[in-house]
Protein backbone atom coordinates (compact mmCIF):
# COMPACT_ATOMS: atom_id res chain seq x y z
CA UNK A 1 0.00 0.00 0.00
CA UNK A 2 1.01 3.53 -1.00
CA UNK A 3 2.72 5.41 1.94
CA UNK A 4 2.31 9.29 2.12
CA UNK A 5 5.70 9.66 4.09
CA UNK A 6 8.40 7.17 5.00
CA UNK A 7 11.85 7.16 6.94
CA UNK A 8 14.22 5.09 6.24
CA UNK A 9 17.21 4.16 9.17
CA UNK A 10 20.24 2.06 7.80
CA UNK A 11 22.74 1.24 9.70
CA UNK A 12 26.78 1.29 8.27
CA UNK A 13 28.93 -1.83 8.34
CA UNK A 14 32.73 -3.13 9.19
CA UNK A 15 34.36 -5.18 6.61
CA UNK A 16 36.16 -7.57 8.28
CA UNK A 17 38.10 -9.32 5.21
CA UNK A 18 37.93 -11.28 2.00
CA UNK A 19 37.72 -14.91 2.72
CA UNK A 20 38.72 -15.90 -0.68
CA UNK A 21 40.62 -13.65 -3.05
CA UNK A 22 42.02 -16.79 -4.94
CA UNK A 23 38.56 -18.06 -6.47
CA UNK A 24 39.97 -21.73 -7.50
CA UNK A 25 36.88 -23.02 -6.29
CA UNK A 26 34.60 -21.42 -8.41
CA UNK A 27 33.60 -18.79 -5.95
CA UNK A 28 36.06 -15.44 -5.43
CA UNK A 29 35.56 -12.78 -2.58
CA UNK A 30 33.27 -14.10 -0.30
CA UNK A 31 33.16 -11.78 2.80
CA UNK A 32 32.90 -11.67 6.95
CA UNK A 33 31.85 -8.27 8.60
CA UNK A 34 29.30 -6.48 11.02
CA UNK A 35 26.24 -4.07 10.68
CA UNK A 36 26.93 -1.29 13.48
CA UNK A 37 24.39 0.50 15.07
CA UNK A 38 25.89 4.00 14.29
CA UNK A 39 26.74 5.33 12.14
CA UNK A 40 24.01 5.60 9.92
CA UNK A 41 21.36 6.94 7.39
CA UNK A 42 18.23 8.96 8.75
CA UNK A 43 16.40 9.37 5.34
CA UNK A 44 12.85 10.74 4.81
CA UNK A 45 10.95 10.96 1.70
CA UNK A 46 7.24 11.86 1.13
CA UNK A 47 5.21 12.03 -1.84
CA UNK A 48 5.47 14.96 -4.53
CA UNK A 49 4.60 15.95 -8.02
CA UNK A 50 8.61 15.95 -8.61
CA UNK A 51 11.85 14.87 -7.31
CA UNK A 52 13.61 17.36 -4.56
CA UNK A 53 16.46 16.45 -2.55
CA UNK A 54 17.36 18.33 0.64
CA UNK A 55 19.58 18.02 3.31
CA UNK A 56 20.72 18.42 6.95
CA UNK A 57 23.37 21.24 7.44
CA UNK A 58 26.48 19.19 8.00
CA UNK A 59 29.59 18.33 6.49
CA UNK A 60 29.65 16.11 3.23
CA UNK A 61 25.57 16.26 3.44
CA UNK A 62 25.61 17.84 -0.37
CA UNK A 63 27.52 15.39 -2.11
CA UNK A 64 25.06 12.87 -0.24
CA UNK A 65 22.11 14.68 -1.25
CA UNK A 66 23.20 14.29 -5.00
CA UNK A 67 23.76 10.68 -4.61
CA UNK A 68 20.58 10.31 -3.46
CA UNK A 69 19.19 11.80 -6.57
CA UNK A 70 20.97 9.22 -8.45
CA UNK A 71 19.94 6.00 -7.24
CA UNK A 72 16.67 7.77 -6.85
CA UNK A 73 16.71 8.13 -10.44
CA UNK A 74 17.93 4.28 -11.79
CA UNK A 75 15.60 2.50 -8.50
CA UNK A 76 12.59 4.49 -10.33
CA UNK A 77 13.38 2.90 -13.45
CA UNK A 78 13.87 -0.53 -12.00
CA UNK A 79 10.03 -0.37 -9.81
CA UNK A 80 8.59 1.38 -12.84
CA UNK A 81 7.27 4.29 -10.85
CA UNK A 82 7.61 8.12 -11.23
CA UNK A 83 11.03 9.61 -10.69
CA UNK A 84 9.03 11.92 -7.84
CA UNK A 85 9.36 12.38 -3.78
CA UNK A 86 10.77 14.95 -1.92
CA UNK A 87 14.04 13.41 0.17
CA UNK A 88 15.42 14.57 3.40
CA UNK A 89 18.82 13.21 4.31
CA UNK A 90 18.90 14.34 7.79
CA UNK A 91 21.97 11.58 8.59
CA UNK A 92 24.11 9.96 6.15
CA UNK A 93 27.22 7.60 6.79
CA UNK A 94 30.49 8.80 5.81
CA UNK A 95 31.61 7.99 2.33
CA UNK A 96 34.54 6.03 1.23
CA UNK A 97 35.39 5.49 4.55
CA UNK A 98 35.19 1.97 4.91
CA UNK A 99 31.74 1.62 5.95
CA UNK A 100 29.64 0.73 2.92
CA UNK A 101 27.70 4.06 2.74
CA UNK A 102 27.19 3.46 -1.19
CA UNK A 103 25.45 0.11 -0.79
CA UNK A 104 23.47 1.67 2.30
CA UNK A 105 22.16 5.07 1.09
CA UNK A 106 21.29 3.08 -2.46
CA UNK A 107 19.03 0.90 -0.29
CA UNK A 108 17.74 3.23 1.30
CA UNK A 109 16.79 5.58 -1.26
CA UNK A 110 14.99 2.41 -2.97
CA UNK A 111 13.22 1.20 -0.14
CA UNK A 112 11.85 4.47 0.57
CA UNK A 113 10.97 4.77 -3.82
CA UNK A 114 8.45 1.71 -3.12
CA UNK A 115 6.93 2.28 -0.10
CA UNK A 116 6.46 5.92 -1.63
CA UNK A 117 4.64 3.91 -4.46
CA UNK A 118 3.64 0.94 -2.76
CA UNK A 119 6.18 -1.12 -4.93
CA UNK A 120 7.95 -4.19 -3.53
CA UNK A 121 11.01 -4.46 -2.25
CA UNK A 122 13.68 -6.73 -2.76
CA UNK A 123 16.50 -5.73 -1.46
CA UNK A 124 18.89 -8.38 -3.49
CA UNK A 125 17.28 -6.98 -6.80
CA UNK A 126 18.69 -3.53 -6.10
CA UNK A 127 21.77 -4.55 -5.20
CA UNK A 128 22.86 -5.53 -8.87
CA UNK A 129 20.56 -2.30 -10.37
CA UNK A 130 21.68 0.07 -8.15
CA UNK A 131 25.59 -1.31 -9.09
CA UNK A 132 26.00 -2.48 -5.24
CA UNK A 133 27.75 -5.60 -4.12
CA UNK A 134 30.04 -6.24 -6.72
CA UNK A 135 32.16 -8.51 -4.31
CA UNK A 136 30.87 -8.22 -0.73
CA UNK A 137 27.89 -8.70 0.21
CA UNK A 138 27.93 -7.99 3.75
CA UNK A 139 26.43 -4.55 3.27
CA UNK A 140 23.47 -5.93 1.71
CA UNK A 141 23.01 -8.22 4.56
CA UNK A 142 23.52 -5.72 6.87
CA UNK A 143 20.88 -3.65 5.55
CA UNK A 144 18.39 -6.33 5.63
CA UNK A 145 19.75 -8.48 8.81
CA UNK A 146 22.46 -6.78 10.41
CA UNK A 147 24.29 -8.91 12.71
CA UNK A 148 27.65 -10.75 12.27
CA UNK A 149 27.85 -12.03 8.24
CA UNK A 150 29.44 -14.19 6.51
CA UNK A 151 28.89 -14.25 2.51
CA UNK A 152 29.96 -17.23 0.16
CA UNK A 153 31.13 -14.91 -2.46
CA UNK A 154 30.58 -14.15 -6.19
CA UNK A 155 30.09 -17.13 -9.07
CA UNK A 156 29.62 -16.71 -12.80
CA UNK A 157 26.23 -15.52 -12.45
CA UNK A 158 25.16 -11.94 -11.50
CA UNK A 159 23.61 -12.96 -8.42
CA UNK A 160 24.55 -11.14 -5.34
CA UNK A 161 26.97 -13.73 -2.97
CA UNK A 162 24.55 -15.89 -0.81
CA UNK A 163 24.74 -15.48 2.82
CA UNK A 164 26.39 -18.85 4.65
CA UNK A 165 26.08 -17.86 8.06
CA UNK A 166 24.86 -14.55 10.20
CA UNK A 167 24.98 -14.59 14.03
CA UNK A 168 23.66 -12.35 16.62
CA UNK A 169 27.40 -10.35 17.65
CA UNK A 170 27.27 -10.36 21.82
CA UNK A 171 25.52 -6.88 23.13
CA UNK A 172 28.15 -6.31 25.89
CA UNK A 173 30.89 -6.33 23.73
CA UNK A 174 31.51 -2.80 22.13
CA UNK A 175 33.99 -1.47 18.85
CA UNK A 176 35.96 1.56 18.91
CA UNK A 177 36.61 2.94 15.54
CA UNK A 178 39.02 5.32 14.54
CA UNK A 179 38.51 7.98 11.76
CA UNK A 180 41.09 10.24 9.93
CA UNK A 181 38.70 12.83 8.42
CA UNK A 182 41.60 13.95 5.93
CA UNK A 183 42.21 10.79 3.87
CA UNK A 184 39.80 8.56 1.80
CA UNK A 185 39.72 4.74 1.00
CA UNK A 186 40.24 3.58 -2.25
CA UNK A 187 37.35 3.20 -4.32
CA UNK A 188 35.79 3.48 -7.78
CA UNK A 189 37.60 3.48 -10.83
CA UNK A 190 41.12 2.79 -8.37
CA UNK A 191 39.52 0.21 -6.91
CA UNK A 192 38.52 -1.99 -9.75
CA UNK A 193 41.94 -0.41 -10.54
CA UNK A 194 43.63 -2.70 -7.89
CA UNK A 195 41.62 -5.74 -8.16
CA UNK A 196 43.37 -5.77 -12.17
CA UNK A 197 46.70 -5.35 -11.40
CA UNK A 198 47.27 -7.36 -7.49
CA UNK A 199 48.62 -10.66 -8.18
CA UNK A 200 46.28 -13.99 -7.49
CA UNK A 201 46.04 -14.51 -3.87
CA UNK A 202 47.84 -17.35 -2.92
CA UNK A 203 45.18 -20.32 -2.25
CA UNK A 204 47.11 -21.60 1.40
CA UNK A 205 46.60 -18.22 2.45
CA UNK A 206 43.10 -18.23 1.37
CA UNK A 207 42.66 -21.54 2.49
CA UNK A 208 43.48 -20.42 5.98
CA UNK A 209 41.47 -17.89 6.22
CA UNK A 210 38.61 -19.90 5.42
CA UNK A 211 39.92 -21.99 8.35
CA UNK A 212 40.13 -18.81 11.06
CA UNK A 213 36.53 -18.18 9.96
CA UNK A 214 35.22 -21.08 10.52
CA UNK A 215 37.42 -22.70 13.74
CA UNK A 216 37.69 -19.55 15.50
CA UNK A 217 35.60 -16.47 14.28
CA UNK A 218 32.20 -18.09 14.57
CA UNK A 219 32.43 -20.35 17.75
CA UNK A 220 34.35 -17.30 19.64
CA UNK A 221 30.98 -15.30 18.49
CA UNK A 222 29.23 -17.91 19.69
CA UNK A 223 30.77 -18.71 22.98
CA UNK A 224 31.13 -14.92 23.54
CA UNK A 225 34.95 -14.95 23.57
CA UNK A 226 36.32 -11.58 22.71
CA UNK A 227 39.61 -12.56 22.73
CA UNK A 228 39.55 -15.72 20.20
CA UNK A 229 37.35 -13.85 18.01
CA UNK A 230 39.32 -10.62 18.33
CA UNK A 231 42.51 -12.84 17.57
CA UNK A 232 40.99 -14.52 14.94
CA UNK A 233 39.76 -10.91 13.15
CA UNK A 234 43.32 -9.62 13.28
CA UNK A 235 44.67 -12.62 11.98
CA UNK A 236 42.80 -12.03 8.83
CA UNK A 237 43.40 -8.18 8.70
CA UNK A 238 47.34 -8.66 8.20
CA UNK A 239 46.68 -11.63 5.57
CA UNK A 240 44.09 -9.01 3.59
CA UNK A 241 46.10 -5.78 4.82
CA UNK A 242 49.32 -6.90 3.62
CA UNK A 243 47.94 -8.00 -0.06
CA UNK A 244 46.45 -4.82 -0.71
CA UNK A 245 49.22 -2.62 0.35
CA UNK A 246 51.04 -1.74 -2.93
CA UNK A 247 47.39 -0.03 -3.46
CA UNK A 248 46.54 1.70 -0.35
CA UNK A 249 50.34 2.43 0.85
CA UNK A 250 50.92 -0.16 3.34
CA UNK A 251 48.86 -2.49 5.86
CA UNK A 252 46.65 0.62 6.80
CA UNK A 253 45.48 3.47 4.24
CA UNK A 254 46.15 6.12 7.61
CA UNK A 255 49.60 6.64 8.88
CA UNK A 256 48.09 8.27 11.54
CA UNK A 257 45.15 5.06 12.31
CA UNK A 258 48.09 2.57 11.73
CA UNK A 259 49.91 4.72 14.31
CA UNK A 260 46.94 4.45 16.78
CA UNK A 261 45.99 0.88 15.90
CA UNK A 262 49.90 0.56 16.74
CA UNK A 263 48.81 1.71 20.42
CA UNK A 264 45.84 -0.72 20.89
CA UNK A 265 48.20 -3.15 20.13
CA UNK A 266 50.42 -2.10 22.77
CA UNK A 267 47.27 -1.64 25.31
CA UNK A 268 46.67 -5.99 25.25
CA UNK A 269 43.81 -5.65 22.31
CA UNK A 270 43.14 -8.46 20.54
CA UNK A 271 40.70 -7.53 17.81
CA UNK A 272 42.20 -4.81 15.31
CA UNK A 273 42.17 -3.47 11.82
CA UNK A 274 40.34 -1.40 8.89
CA UNK A 275 37.40 -1.78 7.56
CA UNK A 276 37.41 -2.43 3.85
CA UNK A 277 39.77 -0.28 2.39
CA UNK A 278 39.02 2.24 5.12
CA UNK A 279 40.96 4.79 5.96
CA UNK A 280 39.01 4.07 9.22
CA UNK A 281 40.29 1.66 11.65
CA UNK A 282 38.57 -0.34 14.42
CA UNK A 283 39.37 -1.87 17.59
CA UNK A 284 37.31 -4.79 19.24
CA UNK A 285 36.75 -4.69 22.92
CA UNK A 286 34.80 -6.79 25.64
CA UNK A 287 32.35 -3.96 27.42
CA UNK A 288 31.35 -0.34 27.36
CA UNK A 289 34.22 0.27 30.44
CA UNK A 290 37.09 -0.99 28.27
CA UNK A 291 36.00 0.71 24.91
CA UNK A 292 35.73 3.92 27.15
CA UNK A 293 39.22 3.42 28.59
CA UNK A 294 40.57 2.76 25.32
CA UNK A 295 38.91 6.05 23.64
CA UNK A 296 40.00 8.27 26.63
CA UNK A 297 43.84 7.02 25.66
CA UNK A 298 43.81 7.35 22.14
CA UNK A 299 42.04 10.69 21.87
CA UNK A 300 45.03 12.15 24.57
CA UNK A 301 47.61 10.81 21.76
CA UNK A 302 46.17 10.94 18.71
CA UNK A 303 43.93 14.50 18.89
CA UNK A 304 43.92 14.87 15.09
CA UNK A 305 41.60 11.61 14.55
CA UNK A 306 38.38 11.14 15.68
CA UNK A 307 36.90 8.15 17.66
CA UNK A 308 33.69 7.07 18.68
CA UNK A 309 32.34 3.35 20.20
CA UNK A 310 29.77 1.50 18.46
CA UNK A 311 27.67 -1.71 19.04
CA UNK A 312 27.27 -4.53 16.85
CA UNK A 313 23.77 -3.99 15.28
CA UNK A 314 21.51 -6.99 15.11
CA UNK A 315 18.91 -5.93 12.94
CA UNK A 316 18.54 -4.67 9.76
CA UNK A 317 17.13 -1.13 8.47
CA UNK A 318 14.23 0.31 9.91
CA UNK A 319 11.70 1.62 7.22
CA UNK A 320 8.18 3.15 8.92
CA UNK A 321 6.73 5.88 9.59
CA UNK A 322 8.24 9.60 9.94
Amino acid sequence: MPRARVRVRAPARLHFGFLDLHGGLGRRFGSIGLGLDAPGIDLTAARADALTVTGADAPGLAAECERVRVYASLAARHLGVPETGEFHLADAIPAHAGFGSGTQLALSVAAALAALHGAPFAPAAFADVLDRGNRSGVGLAAFVTGGLIVDGGRDDSEAPPPVIARLPFPEAWRVVLILDAGRTGVHGAEESRAFRELPRFPAPEAAEICRTVLMQVLPAVVTEDIGRFGAGITGIQRRIGDYFAPHQGGRYASAAVAAALADVEAAGIAGFGQSSWGPTGFALTRDAAEAEALVASLRARHPGLTTRIARGRNRGAEIGEP
